[in-house]
C-alpha cells in the first residue's frame, strides 16, 4: 500500500484545484427558524431559542464531520476551504455568511430544533465566547473537506476526526467549568452524538487527486470502514451513549462529479457511488459489532442514500425543478470560493433548485432531508 508521506507527494500538484473545485459534502443552511414550535419559557440566547424549555427530547446535540455539518469551524483556521463570503448565506439570518456552506441552514440546525434544543447549532469554534446556554445544548466539531481518511485533512488543511475529539474533550472541561459534573455527565449519558463524513474521501482524495491510487474501489471502501468504525468506538470511550452514525450519499450523483466524471451527458459517477454503497455496507456491519460490544449504547446507522438518489433522480416529487446543476453560478463546478459574490449570480427562486452550489443542497433540501433523518433514525435514540 501506498505510505502517506508518498501519497501527499502525489497529490499535491492538484491539490489547488481539487480545492476550489470539489472542497466539501453537501450542506445547507437557512434564514429562518424552522421546525416546530417548542415549549419555551423565559429569555433568549443568542442562537435564537429560549434559554430554559420545559422539554428536550435529548441533553445536547454534539456533531462531528465534514461540511454538510460545518456551521463555521473553518472560518479562523488557514485554508481556503471557506463558505464566510456571499452568495453563502444567501437565505440565512439577515442574509449573513456564517461559513455553513449553503443558502441558509445546515441538516443539523433543523435537528437541533427538532430536539427542542435552539435554532443553530454554533461552531464549537465560534469567533464570539459561546454563552453557557450554547455551550450545554451542543455544538458541532465539523470542519468543511475532512474525511475518514488520514490524507483527507491533510491535502485539504483542515481539522482531522481524531482532533475534532480532542476538541470534544476540550469542551467538556469547559462545561464542567460553567455548569458542574453532573451536566457533563448528563450530556455524555442523554446528548445526540452525530457523525457526518466521507463524502470527501470518495470525492476529492480518491477520485480527483488519486492519493489512493493503489487502492481498487472494494479496498479503498474498507480502508474508510476501518478508520471510521475506530472513531466511533473511540466516541464510545469517551462516554458518548447514543450516537448516530450518517451514511455516505450517493456522491457521485451531486452536480460537481456529475460534470467531472459523469461523461458529455454530466451522467451519475458510478464508480464513486459503487465505494459509497460498499462503505455503507460495510459500516452498517461494523455498529452491528460495536452495537453488540457496547450494550449500553444506543448506536444508529443514518441510511441516506436511497433517499437522496430519488430526490435526485424525482426532484418534482419532492417540490425542485433542477437536480443536475447548482443554484450559484452555472451550478456546474462552482463551490466555495468559486461560488462568490463577485462571478457568480444566484438562480431564481432558489427553491428550484435541489443544489445550492455544485456539492452542497439547498437548505429547502435539507430541511426535507434533516426531517426524513430525524422522524426515522434520531427517534430510535432519544
Amino acid at each position: 500500500m501506498m505510505r502517506q508521506e508518498e501519497a501527499v507527494h502525489l497529490a499535491s500538484s492538484s491539490l489547488l484545484v481539487v480545492l476550489l473545485l470539489l472542497l466539501t459534502t453537501t450542506s445547507t443552511c437557512s434564514a429562518r427558524a424552522a421546525g416546530g414550535t417548542n415549549n419555551a419559557t423565559t429569555r433568549s440566547s443568542a442562537s435564537g431559542m429560549p434559554e430554559e424549555q420545559e422539554h428536550h427530547k435529548a441533553a445536547a446535540l454534539i456533531v462531528f464531520g465534514d461540511s454538510i455539518v460545518d456551521p463555521g469551524n473553518n472560518n479562523g483556521i488557514n485554508t481556503i476551504i471557506k463558505a464566510d463570503f456571499p452568495p453563502y448565506g444567501h437565505d440565512f439570518l439577515n442574509h449573513r455568511p456564517t461559513g455553513r456552506f449553503c443558502n441558509g441552514r445546515i441538516p443539523t440546525d433543523f435537528i437541533a430544533s427538532r430536539l427542542g434544543l435552539k435554532e443553530y447549532l454554533p461552531p464549537y469554534l465560534s469567533a464570539q465566547p459561546l454563552e453557557k446556554h450554547d455551550l450545554i445544548t451542543g455544538v458541532s466539531f465539523a470542519s468543511g473537506g475532512t474525511g475518514f481518511d488520514p490524507l483527507t485533512p491533510r491535502l485539504a488543511s483542515v481539522i482531522s476526526l481524531p482532533d475534532q475529539l480532542s476538541m470534544f474533550h476540550e469542551y467538556l472541561g469547559k462545561v464542567r467549568a460553567a455548569a458542574g459534573d453532573a451536566k457533563a455527565a448528563e450530556i455524555l449519558s442523554r446528548g445526540v452524538f452525530a457523525i457526518c463524513a466521507g463524502s470527501d474521501d470518495v470525492a476529492n482524495t480518491y477520485f480527483t487527486m488519486r492519493a489512493r491510487s493503489d487502492y481498487d474501489h472494494a479496498s479503498y471502501a474498507r480502508l474508510l470502514v476501518e478508520h471510521a468504525a475506530s472513531f466511533v468506538e473511540d466516541l464510545i470511550r469517551a462516554g458518548a451513549r447514543r450516537v448516530a452514525f450518517i451514511g455516505i450519499p450517493p456522491i457521485g450523483c451531486v452536480p460537481s462529479q456529475r460534470t467531472m466524471s459523469g461523461g458529455i451527458d454530466r451522467g451519475c459517477s458510478s464508480g464513486h457511488n459503487e465505494v459509497a454503497v460498499a462503505y455503507n455496507s460495510g459500516m452498517v456491519r461494523e455498529l452491528a459489532a460495536l452495537r453488540a460490544k457496547h450494550p449500553g449504547t444506543l448506536l444508529v446507522f443514518m441510511d441516506i442514500y436511497g433517499f437522496l438518489y430519488d430526490m435526485m433522480m424525482h426532484p418534482r416529487s419532492y417540490g425542485f425543478a433542477e437536480s443536475t446543476r447548482g443554484c450559484c453560478g452555472t451550478g456546474l463546478l462552482e463551490v466555495s470560493v468559486l461560488c462568490n459574490g463577485v462571478t457568480s449570480s444566484v438562480c431564481h427562486p432558489v427553491g428550484d433548485y435541489l443544489f445550492w452550489d455544485s456539492y452542497h443542497p439547498t437548505e429547502k433540501a435539507y430541511k426535507i432531508l434533516a426531517d426524513f433523518v430525524f422522524d426515522n433514525y434520531v427517534k430510535l435514540i432519544i
